[in-house]
């Protein structure tokens, strides 16, 4: 490898090496993959077009091309072609991805999760630096200024993180940029041979020098003192998050001074801590109220195509006075003041804040967390709730069936009613809702008959074992096998909810674990769990929980929301009962009664899911049909070419022909020959075989003689077979009586002979060397390569020389020959 090429190689590695601080800002190692993967394209397509001697703009478009695949292969749209070739639609999936990432950049919180739209905007970054570093290291030979794109790198972290970035990270990307410059240094010395000193002794490029040894002295010096420097100094180690605010807490959405807190795929989180094997204690909490409902926290109210999402909370913080819902409390509803303490222990890493609904004090937080009274939920961008120990207020409303019977509708305007029933149009869930409310005239009779659907009766199980997802495909599913877990249940009432002009949320949070003797519940990854939330008109937002009861450990039902599956009929107080504790899902109806009830009640697999997908596999056909032609391009250009050559008309020796003449005699007369012909024939033989040495890679020195070519042929490459010796000769014989005499050589055939020198040259190359002969000759890529840098060279002569003719007309040159007055 050449040095200059090492140093593409070199800065590479020094940008993966700048990306260091952004190990502060994710929570995985998934980015460093993922841009590793991206740069070494990137650093290849360089070292590529490098190899092919093309000009500076052509590299950088080849780079750029080789970000394009990268990109393509780490964040597929699922319509490339072979995997990596890029499709108009796989453009259109990056500038989805874009265009989220703005929205999680406001989103989430460091550390952030593994999403791809943040992903994809640090790989983009990340490969695009090391674009520009290449360029300026190696393209303009400038390696000090690569340091700027690599401090924009750096800039990231220290922007959104909420403390100062860690000092290793800075010295590990301090150490790449540092790599880059010695290497640049080296490899600029090696180009002057070795250096000597003043008495004439030489020494070796790689003997310490003093300068040398005082640069690297004044690196380490430097790199120690930026480290060092701000832990030093107060009020060097604050992000530039710490004058973020916080947003009017009204449920607008729209921040108020500052940003807003981290989203959290709840129902991702759900999901993952529910399915593992191992069960992990997350929260501790202990509270005076005797049968507490679930412990929140979070909401998910936004429903789009893909499925219910995260909305962005917004709120005040903590610190300053809750609202207090006792004061406004409306009749039929019960609302009694209770105190809870909460331990969050260190399996639980979000930032979140559990607590019970509509808290009204709070205790032990500072001012990073906010509370939003509208998705009732405490959160933070700037923390975590991971080990936090707090203690809070708050009220429990228990609601009576006649007070939420008598509430009114939402009128058609209300900003909850808007937000709160926008859902994807699903025709079978609307002809499944129709059915259910048909009858029912005010919203909790509508609310109850879809809740009571979801029961044994009608065939419902619970399983966790079944795929992840709230989309209308993936909703139709679950009301089509009936077969889910708390999500499913969760998701797809609020979304039947919506379909019947109600608003309705999804709430995740705990169930009630087991009780301690202190009366501390301890909270598991198996109390997770999700129900769903319904908004009446004068009352808020009220609790249903249409998973069974059964099958979910500590399982709370109300009075307003029984347990619809237990075998007779419960009046429960106004408070709530909890369920029989059960760690399994209930046994349901037998698989063949199940399957009746789906045909009668439920909903088919085919009712409002997607078309049919149209195959995949032409587009792989068809794709691999244009790699071999693109493949083939440089074999049929040479096998066309050396049809060329032959085809041309093979120049016959001086033949005499038998002509009548006077008298009935016969006499011989002779035929001449054209020179310029066999002149042709020659130089297309001669070009022919340099060709196919240049194929089978034996050495073509142009300054050569052809007699000289062809006795150092015949002597090293065809030193062993006699006849293909003779034909070299003679080839090399014809070449130079067509080059210097005045009579080319006529007497020959050179096809035979070209034939005879192409098959020992075969015979004595590798097999790998033929099957490139063969498949992608090196002379056709040569001439490619001689005639695109010549195009090149073309064009910048011709833009320096149009630059010149406009620099004639420039104002400041006619202005300086104005004569002086």
């Amino acid at each position: 490898m050449t040095p200059h090429r090492n140093i593409g190689f070199v800065a590479a590695a020094a940008t993966l090496l700048a990306a260091a601080p952004l190990s502060a800002i994710f929570e995985r190692w998934t980015w460093l993959i993922q841009a590793a993967v991206v740069v070494a394209v990137v650093a290849g397509s360089a070292a590529l077009s490098r190899l092919g001697r093309m000009p500076l703009w052509g590299q950088v478009l080849a780079m750029l091309a080789g970000l394009t695949l990268g990109l393509t292969w780490v964040f597929p749209g699922g319509n490339e072609l072979l995997a990596f070739v890029p499709t108009p639609a796989t453009f259109a999936h990056f500038g989805d991805l874009l265009q989220t990432s703005l929205q999680d950049m406001r989103s989430y919180g460091v550390k952030v999760p593994d999403v791809d739209s943040l992903l994809f905007l640090a790989v983009l970054g990340i490969g695009a630096v090391a674009v520009v570093v290449d360029v300026l290291a190696v393209g303009l030979r400038r390696p000090a200024l690569a340091g700027l794109p690599m401090l924009a790198i750096y800039s990231v972290p220290v922007a959104v993180y909420v403390d100062s970035v860690p000092a290793t990270p800075f010295v590990v990307g301090a150490a790449g940029y540092l790599w880059l410059l010695v290497t640049d240094n080296v490899d600029r010395v090696r180009r002057f041979g070795r250096r000597f000193t003043g008495e004439g002794r030489d020494v070796d490029v790689w003997e310490a020098s003093p300068l040398a040894a005082a640069g690297r002295r004044l690196a380490v010096v430097g790199v120690i003192v930026a480290v060092a420097l701000p832990l030093a100094v107060p009020g060097m180690t604050g992000g530039l998050l710490n004058n973020v605010g916080a947003g009017p807490g009204d449920g607008s959405g729209r921040p108020g001074q500052g940003g807003s807190s981290g989203r959290v795929d709840l129902f991702a989180a759900l999901s993952g801590q529910l399915n593992q094997s191992e069960e992990l204690d997350l929260v501790k909490v202990s509270t005076n109220e005797t049968t507490p409902f679930y412990l929140r926290l979070g909401v998910v109210d936004d429903l789009r195509p893909s499925g219910f999402q995260a909305r962005v909370p917004t709120g005040r913080p903590i610190t300053r006075p809750l609202p207090d819902p006792g004061e406004r409390a409306p009749r039929g509803v019960d609302q009694q003041r209770y105190r809870a303490t909460v331990e969050v222990t260190k399996n639980l890493n979000m930032p979140l804040m559990p607590v019970y609904a509509e808290p009204v004090k709070t205790d032990d937080l500072n001012g990073n967390w906010l509370y939003d009274p509208n998705q009732q939920v405490v959160f933070s961008n700037r923390d975590n709730a991971r080990g936090k120990s707090y203690s809070f207020d708050y009220v429990r409303s228990t609601f009576s069936p006649a007070a939420l019977r008598a509430a009114p509708s939402l009128p058609s305007d209300s900003p909850v009613m808007r937000q709160q029933t926008e859902r994807p149009s699903v025709p079978a869930v609307e002809e499944l809702v129709a059915q259910l409310v048909k009858g029912k005239s005010n919203d909790y009779d509508k609310v109850r008959a879809i809740y009571d659907y979801f029961s044994v009766e009608n065939g419902f199980t619970y399983a966790l074992s079944t795929r992840n997802g709230s989309s209308g495909e993936d909703i139709t599913d679950f009301l089509a096998t009936k077969v889910g877990y708390c999500q499913q249940y969760a998701a797809a009432m609020a979304w039947l909810v919506r379909a019947a002009g109600i608003p309705a949320r999804v709430a995740v949070g705990f169930t009630n674990g087991s009780k301690a003797d202190s009366g501390t519940y301890v909270l598991t990854n198996r109390n997770l769990h999700a129900w769903t939330e319904v908004n009446f008109s004068g009352i808020g937002w009220v609790p249903f929980d249409a998973t069974p009861a059964a099958a979910v450990t500590g399982s709370v039902r109300s009075a307003w929301a029984p347990d619809i599956d237990a075998p007779e009929e419960v009046t429960p107080s106004t408070g709530s009962t909890s369920a029989p504790d059960a760690a399994g899902p209930s046994a349901g109806p037998n698989e063949a009664d199940r399957l009746d009830k789906d045909t009668d009640q439920g909903l088919t697999l085919n009712q409002g899911g997607p078309a049919e997908e149209s195959p995949v596999w032409p587009w792989w056909l068809a794709g691999a049909l244009a790699l071999l032609a693109l493949l083939a391009v440089p074999a049929l250009r040479r096998s066309a070419l050396r049809r060329r050559r032959r085809v041309r008309a093979v120049t016959p020796a001086a033949t005499a022909l038998p002509v009548p003449g006077q008298r009935g005699e016969t006499r011989q007369v002779v035929v001449g020959v054209d020179a310029e012909a066999a002149r042709a024939d020659a130089h297309a033989a001669w070009d022919e075989l340099l060709d196919t040495l240049v194929d089978f890679h034996v050495r073509v020195d142009r300054t050569e003689t052809p007699r000289a070519t062809a006795e150092r042929l015949a002597r090293e490459a065809l030193a062993e077979r006699g006849d293909a010796a003779t034909g070299v000769r003679l080839l090399g014989r014809a070449e130079e009586r067509a080059r210097y005499a005045r009579d080319p050589l006529t007497d020959t055939e050179l096809q035979p002979a070209l034939r005879t020198v192409r098959g020992a040259l075969a015979a004595g190359a590798d097999r790998r060397t033929r099957l490139l002969a063969a498949l992608l000759p090196p002379s056709v890529l040569q001439r490619w390569r001689t005639g695109l840098a010549e195009r090149s060279a073309r064009v910048v002569t011709t833009s320096g020389q149009v630059r010149q003719r406009m620099s004639r007309w420039s104002p400041r040159r006619l202005l300086a020959h104005r004569p002086a007055r």
